[in-house]
């Protein structure tokens, strides 16, 4: 039996037998997910994915981009998410409470974020003002990544439901960013692959400002909002670039996959007698040549090489003192980690054979399909096959402004060793 007392804008509900949070959970959705039994205990964790396999039924028929309460088997709120049908990952979770996520708790959520970044001095320093400034389930906002650039943020929104929150994201931002300049929206290519064909990349807020001037740890990059991968730079090596910068002085460094020069910048930064940077993009070289101007180094310390990775290593790199493989990700599911494997394999190993006696190799794999163990399982059978003296000087992770959920573990994406060869 129901009994409801009326009072100033409040409804007071008095059930017997039923649970309150499914009360409030169809107050704020009437689009509901129930999981099977006993598939709710990775969210009681705050595990942030449903996977289409654990939902027993749906109420409200929830498309693609809702957001829906999600249930467990008899009835129980666990929180809830954006749905999206015909993927393997049906819900993606935003809260496992009790909310109403209207645009103060966006606020309040993105708030968060630019609050660690400021505390981590990655915001508006003199010599440093790029950062990631919201990493998807890492800052509890799964299918968003926002990345700032000296005043401008640029959101990529890997999700329908996301999608139709760009608005609050927008004035979320506003409120907490006063700072802020522009806002670029570079979601188009990634929603294509949700069938979302009508959003186009650009400004919806603000525009870049003239006095532009983009800077990690005092280096300066050209960052391309309008053509450029991802959103436009790989911000998550900035702490490994340093670190080469640290080990450059006086040697020749070779920076393979370069795209637009971060490691070769970082090594003339560091006094490299000579940076080179290979990749198959003529574009990217262009902006890797634009890079080394803009930090005053000379452009005869710097060479680039527009070749195919795997090709030229075949040569050897026994020219060099250090060289660098960052690769794309090899591996993007799970079904294509054995293909990966043998691909970081043999760019490590035609590397390891060639190098010099005391060369310093930087490797990387950003495929989070591979991980940390099986990476360095796969680069230490690369050295055995080498017949060379290999020692890990380094292990090497993203930084703190691509944090890491304690409850979602896969968000480990980046690793990378530091080898010497002897």
């Amino acid at each position: 039996m129901w009994m409801v007392k009326f009072e100033w804008r409040t409804v007071v509900f008095i059930r017997r037998a039923v649970d309150a949070s499914i009360i409030f959970a169809r107050m704020i959705s009437e689009k509901s997910v129930f999981l099977k039994a006993r598939k709710e205990e990775s969210l009681l964790r705050k595990h942030p994915w449903v996977f289409s396999g654990a939902i027993k039924r749906l109420e409200g028929a929830p498309v693609t981009g809702d957001l829906v309460a999600v249930h467990a088997n008899k009835g129980r709120l666990l929180g809830y998410g954006h749905y999206s049908r015909n993927t393997s990952i049906a819900v993606r979770m935003l809260s496992f409470e009790e909310a109403i996520l209207d645009q103060e708790w966006w606020n309040n959520r993105i708030g968060q974020a630019v609050v660690i970044r400021r505390d981590l001095g990655l915001l508006e320093g003199k010599d440093q003002n790029i950062c990631r400034l919201v990493h998807a389930e890492g800052d509890g906002l799964s299918g968003l990544i926002i990345d700032y650039y000296d005043r401008i943020a640029v959101i990529q929104t890997h999700s329908s439901g996301m999608h139709r929150e760009i608005e609050r994201i927008k004035n979320a931002l506003i409120h907490e960013l006063p700072e802020l300049k522009g806002i670029y929206n570079k979601s188009a290519k990634v929603l294509r692959k949700s069938g979302i064909e009508t959003v186009e990349d650009g400004f919806i807020y603000g525009e870049e400002p003239t006095d532009w001037g983009p800077k990690e740890r005092g280096r300066s990059f050209v960052i391309d909002l309008k053509q450029g991968q991802k959103t436009g730079f790989f911000i998550d090596q900035r702490e490994n670039r340093t670190l080469l910068s640290s080990l450059a002085e006086g040697r020749n460094v070779l920076n393979v996959f370069s795209y637009t020069g971060g490691f070769s910048v970082s090594a003339l930064q560091g006094g490299a007698l000579k940076a080179c940077s290979l990749d198959s993009s003529s574009r990217a070289l262009e902006l890797a040549e634009q890079a080394v101007g803009l930090n005053s180094f000379s452009t005869g310390d710097h060479e680039i090489i527009e070749a195919d990775a795997m090709e030229y290593l075949k040569g050897g790199v026994a020219d060099f003192d250090i060289v660098v493989l960052d690769p794309p990700a090899f591996a993007k599911s799970a079904s294509a980690r054995h293909q990966a494997i043998q691909g970081y394999k043999r760019i490590n190993q035609r590397a390891i054979q060639s190098m010099k006696p005391g060369g310093l190799l930087f490797t990387f794999s950003c495929s989070q399909a591979v991980d940390d163990r099986l990476f360095t399982h796969t680069i230490i059978a690369a050295a055995i096959q080498s017949s060379r003296t290999v020692r890990i000087l380094h292990r090497l992770h993203q930084p703190a402004d691509h944090p890491v959920s304690a409850f979602h573990p896969e968000g480990a994406y980046l690793k990378g060793l530091v080898l010497r060869i002897d």
